[in-house]
């Protein structure tokens, strides 16, 4: 008797439905927080406290972008979630502005807390980083990769930014390619909540504008939406390989 040879399996795209199941979470988790600021915004009264903050550094000029600037970075380094804080910016001064204050002062903030972590409050930081499940594999690929996982860790931070910034000092990184690395790495994420703060400013001044410019206005930001979850995906997968390998 001839034994029939068994039929050949065929290989799933186990790979191409992991990254469907990727990019499906990616935009609900991207939606979750377009939704979250716009709740804060509705039933917080985020409006009136912008609007004493305005009337406060309203006519200090320069003076009152960076007095903005040491809220921000004192806000940083109380672990204070910094999101708000980076709309309320492109609310208050525009998204050119906003970037002008915000940028500068979360690399202050991260390199104080990098510089807190490393020579000043290093046994308290190291507790939590034992209790950080996460904190051992990223600390793995970054003396591997050195300030090129840092980079893609900003583009898709595994922690919070403001703890991060306390836990890559107990990392073996040098504190300028951190400082480096992080300044190009939270640029994407910093530019798209500036921007909501200038777009929810702009559209309180709704009649004072033409179609065409709430149109270029939505084109830019569905734009810098997608431009974040994009570099966001790239920086999850080219992490995934690292740690990986």
């Amino acid at each position: 008797m001839t034994q029939k040879k068994p039929k050949k399996q065929k290989k799933t795209p186990s790979g191409s439905a992991g990254s469907r199941r990727t990019r499906k979470w990616t935009w609900i988790a991207a939606g979750a927080a377009a939704a979250a600021l716009i709740a804060a915004w509705y039933f917080l009264p985020l409006k009136a406290w912008l609007e004493a903050i305005e009337g406060r550094i309203d006519g200090m000029g320069v003076l009152g972008g960076v007095l903005f600037g040491l809220a921000y970075v004192g806000a940083e380094l109380l672990l204070v979630p910094g999101a708000i804080l980076t709309v309320g910016a492109g609310y208050l001064f525009g998204i050119a502005g906003g970037m002008a204050v915000v940028w500068p002062s979360a690399t202050v903030a991260a390199a104080l807390a990098f510089l807190l972590a490393r020579y000043v409050a290093r046994e308290r930081v190291e507790r939590y980083a034992r209790r950080h499940r996460k904190f051992a594999a990223t600390d793995a690929a970054i003396e591997q990769g050195g300030w090129k996982v840092v980079a893609l860790l900003r583009f898709s931070p595994v922690v919070p930014f403001a703890l991060s910034n306390y836990l890559y000092g107990l990392t073996k990184i040098g504190f300028v390619p951190y400082i480096a690395a992080t300044a190009l790495g939270m640029l994407p994420g910093t530019f798209l909540y500036v921007y909501l703060g200038g777009a929810g400013r702009s559209f309180e001044a709704g009649g004072k504008h033409s179609v065409w410019h709430w149109a270029l206005l939505a084109a830019g930001l569905l734009a810098t939406v997608a431009a974040t979850v994009y570099v966001t995906r790239v920086a999850k997968k080219k992490l995934h390989r690292r740690k990986a390998a």
